[in-house]
């Protein structure tokens, strides 16, 4: 039988299938693949985003290693299953639709999109607060979004309007992947505290986090919205499960 993820040349051609995108992402897939080659593809692609995001965690904590304070956070306010449920399944489909899910230009994918990027300003620089935590903000930063869903699809859905949008997206499109790249990256600095030292690090800081979105754009443009969302779930449940590990 054929294992692809035992064979080194397969991550090789992984790993230039994805550099090749990188330089020059497009906005529709090259290659017509099967269910089982997307799923080998997923699985190869997200073995080496642990292995580059272990790599690169170990050579910060030799640097600097800024403490992460919604780990913290989480950790104190969830019992173990909670925390795995809102870590490893809600956050990372929260974070794929506001950041990935608008790859593909529909009026429906972008006016959710922007609702739940709306949610998350409200909620990270406006109100200082969580994502998951239910304050007596977080009806109102649900509402606002809700209501940005409905206003920007109505807006989105008339004909010309999504023309417009759709040209647009197809013309500028490798500008439109790397701005979801570097925001899903630099604005996990909100997990940090925001001094000097870590803004003036946050290129370095969110590294992992830089690398894990381009492939994550890369296997919702290749593949589809529930490859990225699956290899988002199982990372984020993994190192949630690695916490619970004791170290003494």
């Amino acid at each position: 039988m054929n294992y692809p993820l035992l064979k080194p040349k397969y991550y090789l051609s992984l790993i230039k299938d994805l550099l090749n995108f990188i330089r020059c992402p497009y906005s529709n897939p090259l290659k017509v693949k099967t269910v089982k080659q997307k799923v080998y593809d997923t699985i190869g692609l997200f073995f080496i985003k642990i292995c580059f995001s272990i790599s690169i965690a170990s050579l910060l904590q030799f640097i600097y290693e800024p403490e992460n304070l919604t780990s913290i956070n989480m950790l104190e306010r969830f019992s173990p299953f909670v925390l795995v449920l809102v870590a490893g399944v809600i956050l990372p489909v929260y974070e794929e639709i506001t950041f990935r899910l608008s790859l593909k230009f529909k009026p429906t994918y972008l006016a959710v999109t922007s609702g739940t990027f709306i949610y998350y300003i409200l909620t990270k620089a406006v109100f200082k607060s969580r994502i998951s935590l239910v304050d007596e903000t977080f009806l109102f930063r649900v509402l606002i979004g809700i209501l940005f869903i409905i206003i920007t699809y109505i807006i989105f859905s008339r004909e010309k309007v999504k023309k417009l949008i759709d040209r647009f997206w197809k013309d500028n499109f490798k500008f439109i992947y790397y701005l979801s790249c570097v925001s899903f990256a630099w604005l996990h600095i909100f997990n940090f505290e925001l001094s000097m030292v870590n803004l003036l690090l946050l290129p370095i800081i969110t590294l992992p986090q830089l690398f894990s979105a381009t492939i994550a754009g890369y296997t919702r443009i290749a593949f589809g919205f529930k490859y990225p969302l699956f290899t988002h779930m199982a990372t984020n449940i993994l190192f949630t499960l690695l916490t619970f590990i004791p170290l003494d």
